[in-house]
């Protein structure tokens, strides 16, 4: 009986280590909608803003509302976006990542960027 309720035990325990993907890639036909205007809020220290963004949700776009996440050491916060392909359409969710030598994420380098830390990208 013993036994049974170790192999028991180790066989669970190992299961709990196995890692799945968080997502999966989703491919829809219909376009998101243009985004929201949102009012964002005064900056906050030690806080970056993530802007709203239509997520696909069942079978339709759903509005996730822009919000404050807490700042990264060393990274840098690129928004959710929906890119085109063969005619079908994906989001990217992108996050939080390492930042590089384009603070604002303009396409600018920071060095030929007179405004290199401009959170209104164009």
């Amino acid at each position: 009986m013993m036994k049974k309720l170790l192999l028991a035990a180790l066989v669970t325990a190992s299961l709990g280590s196995v890692t799945v993907p968080a997502s999966a890639a989703v491919y829809v036909q219909v376009a998101p909608p243009a985004p929201r205007a949102e009012v964002v809020p005064a900056p906050r220290r030690g806080y970056a803003w993530a802007p709203g963004y239509w997520d696909w949700r069942g079978k339709r776009h759903v509005w996730v509302a822009g919000h404050w996440v807490r700042e990264r050491r060393g990274y840098a916060y690129a928004e959710p976006r929906w890119v085109e392909r063969d005619g079908r359409w994906t989001m990217e969710r992108r996050g939080w990542q390492r930042a590089s030598r384009d603070r604002d994420g303009d396409g600018v380098p920071n060095r030929f960027d007179s405004r290199p830390n401009n959170p209104n990208r164009q």
